[in-house]
């Protein structure tokens, strides 16, 4: 389908151009450089799909953020972080592709590795083939990580509720197994050099349907108000529907959920996908009154077996103290 859509997508708005400017001059016959151009377009287009198809899905990018920070406490001046999200092991077969994606995240030596939700498809089993990999991870202070929604099995149909349960509390050990500090509605201090800033994680909270399993109010109970906080949300909804009005501030929000959709456009500053549509804050940093959100598009694929023009990310932010602004 993609094969054949995306090139008539972009192609055939020339000929419509074309055919309006015929429509004024009684119709002759299509100009021959019109006609080579969308040939161009459409065998350009029919390459780029093909690639995302057969090798996008392990074309990770790494993409970097510098965060400034007035209340930064000054030992965390150039702390870095690596986020990885919506691995969806179900859906790898590769195993040196999956392992090139990993390889890039421990290149980053950042001082700490997070990911945010949506290890499995469905079934904790998804991972047996590859905890050896993932747990090959290494951060100096750590590796962290929350649920997605996919994790809980709610897709599925399970021959009795305690089977459902049993998968998640398999789930909740391959998290130990890869050397992951899951964070259930929790929070805990991250301290450096005498000082410190807090890392919570919440359980998935969704909109439009998704259940509602996070609580952020749980998850920051026994925390200062004047904390430096990083929160870890799977679903960006999240960011506008809850965490931007809670009543302490949360400086950073990572999410993951959207996956860009593995198909859009991104060059020279524009992006564009048609999950844009569907969820507000999609792909990247946003920010808002000093408080920021990085939604990442996702570490592997679910569904379209591959990603056209949104590719598989590792996600790298450092923060500093100083005025609040950031750049990439």
């Amino acid at each position: 389908m993609l094969l054949a859509f995306v090139p008539r997508l972009f192609s055939l708005p020339i000929l419509l151009l074309e055919d309006i400017t015929r429509l004024f001059r009684g119709f002759p016959p299509r100009a021959l450089r019109v006609s080579e151009l969308t040939i161009g377009t459409a065998a350009v287009l029919l390459l780029f799909v093909l690639f995302g198809i057969t090798r996008g899905r392990h074309f990770y990018r790494v993409r970097r953020e510098t965060l400034y920070f007035p209340d930064l406490p000054e030992a965390f001046d150039g702390f870095t972080l690596t986020q990885i999200s919506d691995v969806h092991s179900g859906s790898f077969t590769n195993a040196a592709g999956v392992q090139k994606g990993l390889d890039l995240v421990n290149a980053q030596h950042s001082d700490i590795i997070l990911f945010t939700g949506d290890l499995v498809n469905n079934q904790a089993a998804e991972m047996d083939r590859w905890i050896p990999a993932f747990a090959g991870l290494k951060a100096s202070m750590g590796k962290f990580s929350v649920l997605g929604n996919h994790d809980y099995g709610d897709y599925m149909q399970w021959a009795t509720p305690g089977a459902k349960q049993d998968n998640l509390n398999r789930l909740k050990q391959v998290h130990a197994d890869i050397g992951f500090r899951l964070l259930l509605n929790e929070s805990i201090l991250l301290q450096k050099g005498g000082q410190s800033i807090t890392l919570a994680g919440v359980e998935n909270w969704g909109k439009g349907g998704f259940h509602q399993y996070g609580d952020l109010q749980k998850a920051t109970g026994n925390v200062r108000d004047d904390a430096f906080k990083i929160l870890m949300s799977h679903d960006p909804s999240h960011w506008e529907a809850v965490t931007l009005d809670h009543h302490q501030p949360i400086h950073l929000t990572l999410a993951g959920h959207t996956h860009g959709m593995q198909f859009g456009i991104e060059l020279f500053g524009f992006k564009w996908s048609p999950i844009k549509y569907v969820y507000k804050q999609w792909a990247g940093l946003y920010g808002r009154n000093g408080r920021f959100l990085y939604v990442n598009r996702g570490f592997g694929f679910l569904g379209l077996k591959g990603r056209i023009g949104m590719w598989p990310e590792v996600a790298v932010m450092t923060l500093r103290r100083g005025p609040g602004f950031s750049s990439s």
